[in-house]
C-alpha cells in the first residue's frame, strides 16, 4: 500500500508542475475555441521546411462589378468569379433602345456561409520522443525534436462540384473567424526542436506527443446559374435555379504543434 501511495504523489506532483498538462487545464474549454492553449506552441521559427504563407486576398469589387451585382438577390463571394467580373468591360451604347441580351456565364458556387467554426487541437499525431529514467537517480528532462518529416493535409468532408473555389471561400471564413494561419496542406519537417523541456523523475519513463490541430469549418454553399443581363444602356448579373448544399472541412493550423506529455 505505501508503494502505490508514493507511485500516486508522484504522478500528481509531476502533471501539476509542468506548464500546460495539467488535467483540469485540458479539460476546460476556453470561451474563444480560437484561444491558442498553452500547450501548442508556434514552431515557426524552429521548423525546419519553410511553409509557404502567402495571405488569402479578398478581392474588391470594381466599380463596373458593383454596378453588377446591385441587381442580384444572390450574394456573391466566390473569388474566382469576381476575378472575372472585375475583368469585365462594357460599353453599351446610351442610344441602344430596345437592345437586349441575356450572357450565360456558366454554374457557380455563389458563396459561403459559416454556420460553425471550432478547433482540434489533437487533430493528427506527428510525432513521439521517449525518455526512460527507470535506472536513474535523478530527474531528466524530454524535449521535443520531429523524427520524420510529416504532411498534414485537410480537405472537404464530402465530395461536390467546383471544390477548389469552396475550399478557398471556407478557408477565407475559417481565417476571419479564428485570426489563424491556415492551410489545407502544412508540413512539419524532420528533427524541428523546442526549447520546451519536460521532467522525468528516477525509475519512471516519459512519452511527448506531438500532435498537428486543425480547425472544422461547417456551412452552407449557395450554387447557381449565373447571367449578365443587358437590357438597352442598363446591365446587371442575374442568377436562376439556386440551389443551397451542406459543407465541412478540415483546415489544418500551420506551424503550430500540440503536445500531450505522461510520466509512468
Amino acid at each position: 500500500m505505501k508503494t502505490i501511495a508514493k507511485i500516486a504523489f508522484i504522478t500528481v506532483f509531476v502533471a501539476s508542475t509542468i506548464p500546460g498538462i495539467s488535467y483540469a487545464e485540458q479539460e476546460k474549454k476556453p470561451k474563444d475555441e480560437s484561444a491558442i492553449p498553452s500547450h501548442v506552441l508556434n514552431i515557426s521559427k524552429e521548423n525546419t521546411y519553410p511553409n509557404s504563407t502567402q495571405d488569402q486576398m479578398t478581392l474588391k469589387p470594381s466599380e463596373l462589378t458593383q454596378e453588377l451585382l446591385e441587381g442580384s438577390e444572390e450574394e456573391i463571394n466566390n473569388p474566382r468569379l469576381m476575378k472575372m467580373l472585375n475583368e469585365t468591360t462594357l460599353n453599351p451604347s446610351p442610344i441602344a433602345i430596345g437592345y437586349r441580351g441575356m450572357i450565360y456565364m456558366g454554374h457557380w458556387p455563389l458563396n459561403y456561409e459559416t454556420k460553425e467554426t471550432s478547433v482540434n487541437w489533437q487533430y493528427q499525431k506527428i510525432n513521439e520522443n521517449r525518455l526512460n529514467n527507470q535506472g536513474g537517480d535523478e530527474s531528466k528532462k524530454l524535449t521535443y525534436k520531429q523524427e520524420d518529416e510529416k504532411h498534414i493535409k485537410g480537405g472537404l468532408t464530402t465530395k461536390i462540384s467546383d471544390a477548389q473555389d469552396i475550399k478557398k471561400m471556407m478557408l477565407l471564413k475559417a481565417q476571419e473567424n479564428t485570426d489563424l494561419p491556415l492551410a489545407f496542406h502544412t508540413v512539419v519537417g524532420k528533427d524541428t526542436k523546442k526549447d520546451n523541456s519536460y521532467g522525468i523523475p528516477p525509475k519512471k519513463i516519459g512519452t511527448l506527443q506531438a500532435y498537428a490541430p486543425a480547425v472544422n469549418e461547417k456551412g452552407m454553399v449557395t450554387f447557381g446559374e449565373v447571367y449578365m443581363q443587358l437590357k438597352g444602356s442598363s446591365k446587371k448579373v442575374v442568377v436562376k435555379n439556386v440551389t443551397k448544399q451542406g459543407i465541412g472541412a478540415w483546415i489544418p493550423i500551420q506551424d503550430h504543434v500540440s503536445y500531450s506529455f505522461k510520466v509512468q
